[in-house]
């Protein structure tokens, strides 16, 4: 567990430049650019979860909860201060929403990793001898 948290560091960071772009007016969605910065990072998560974690949902889970820090420190600091709401309730929400959106991106790539892992052949069971 404790090796993979440096893993789960950097994947989580690697979502998080998406944010700023966005939360500045640089990348807007339905460009490619934002697709591009959306869907590369997540892949990259479920391809180190395949190949370097016995254990891919609960790396994935810890990379999308410094995701979820990521964007909860981002939005927080970008943010116009423009709101319907008070202030302080704003803030709570955008933190509590950024946590959660990073923990379920987070776990449905932990479990799409999970699956894949479920599809690669045992190397221990090709070593196995038959009686």
């Amino acid at each position: 567990m404790r090796k993979d948290i440096p893993l789960m560091i950097v994947l989580g960071l690697l979502a998080a430049p998406r944010a700023v772009l966005h939360d500045l007016g640089l990348v807007h969605e339905g460009t490619g650019l934002n697709a591009l910065l959306v869907f590369v990072p997540l892949l990259m998560w479920v391809v180190a979860a395949v190949t370097h974690s016995s254990s891919p949902v609960r790396l994935l889970i810890g990379a999308g909860a410094v995701y979820g820090i990521c964007l909860a420190v981002i939005h927080n600091a970008l943010w116009n201060g423009e709101a319907t709401v008070a202030e302080p309730l704003a803030r709570a929400g955008m933190t509590l929403s950024s946590l959660v959106t990073g923990l379920t991106v987070g776990a449905i790539c932990g479990g799409v990793a999970w699956l894949l892992t479920r599809r690669r052949p045992d190397p221990a069971a090709s070593h196995k001898s038959t009686p």
